[in-house]
């Protein structure tokens, strides 16, 4: 039998929040690169993945809800992993068993619906559009991570914090080459608009359009829901494409964000209250998480809004 897919269906989906910021911040673990996937490299490493994901599939467990089991391989492509020494083998090699990994912690979970997602970060800086590549530039580039991920068995393919819709485009058609689905999630700056400048309607309209039916949903991520609540236009046909959301705790925008020397977690009862009301915003949402940020404990606050709006202002 086929998986079903988060969106085919009236369940929630939860999945993990900001791990970077966490492991970085709240943790004290350095993270060359902003880099979790060299975490797979050592047992010490797999252990605080463990545990990280374990604080999330709690979550779910509790709620009775689905869970996006996330790889930690945003960063094992090919530019950002010669910056850390791995060479092409090295990268076919950690993104396969990323996916063995969080197939392995699914299993032990006890949440009876798991998806496991190959996550597909950026070729550049997520908060910046530089060296912009074409669709089919983009394709070829992320071809390899995305092969990997679907070879190991990943049912989904996730590209996060993407900022320009060619780089969409890419990932999409070749993830429709691998043989699996993808999901692209755009970022957007306090404007509602793309770091691009293009509005987050016509880029979603665009990838549907250059890679039809390669992209199962499509989310919004690394961004404060204050930044892209009035870009969301009632009844617009791409809204029902959009069947997640991870946001960022803070409401700052992305280059305060960059130049942050310390963590900025937001109110997380009211981010979780937010929330709420977008899920009756947009129809099609099932997939919950967070970004920078935001921890076990903002996608509690969110679940706990959900199921008990009362409870958010606890």
């Amino acid at each position: 039998m086929a998986m079903k897919l988060p969106i085919e269906g009236n369940r929630i989906y939860y999945t993990d929040g900001g791990m970077e910021t966490t492991f970085v911040f709240l943790d004290g673990i350095d993270l060359p690169e902003f880099a979790s996937f060299p975490l797979l490299d050592s047992d010490v490493g797999r252990d605080r993945l463990r545990d990280y994901y374990h604080s999330y599939l709690t979550i779910a467990v509790e709620q009775d809800a689905g869970f996006v089991m996330e790889a930690p391989t945003w960063r094992a492509n090919p530019d950002w992993g010669a910056k850390l020494g791995y060479d092409a083998a090295d990268l076919d090699r950690v993104n396969r068993e990323a996916i063995a990994f969080m197939r392995e912690l699914g299993t032990e979970s006890g949440v009876d619906e798991i998806v496991v997602s190959g996550a597909i970060g950026p070729r550049g800086d997520g908060y910046v559009v530089a060296d912009a590549m074409t669709a089919g530039e983009a394709a070829a580039y992320h071809g390899p991570q995305v092969q990997s991920l679907a070879a190991a068995g990943a049912d989904l393919v996730t590209a996060l914090t993407l900022n320009y819709a060619e780089e969409a485009i890419g990932v999409a058609r070749a993830a429709a080459r691998a043989g699996v689905p993808a999901v692209i999630s755009f970022t957007v700056e306090t404007d509602g608009y793309l770091p691009s400048g293009e509005a987050l309607g016509r880029a979603i309209e665009r990838v549907d359009a250059e890679a039809p039916g390669a992209v199962a949903y499509f989310m919004i991520n690394c961004a404060h829901p204050t930044h892209f609540a009035d870009a969301l236009e009632a009844d617009a046909p791409w809204l029902s494409r959009i069947g997640g959301l991870r946001a960022n705790a803070s409401t700052k925008s992305h280059a305060e964000l960059d130049a942050a020397t310390e963590l900025d977690r937001g109110d997380p009862a009211d981010l979780a209250v937010r929330y709420a009301g977008l899920l009756s915003q947009v129809p099609e949402m099932s997939v919950l998480g967070g970004c920078c940020g935001t921890d076990h404990n903002h996608v509690a606050a969110i679940a706990s809004a959900i199921s008990d709006p009362s409870a958010a202002w606890a």
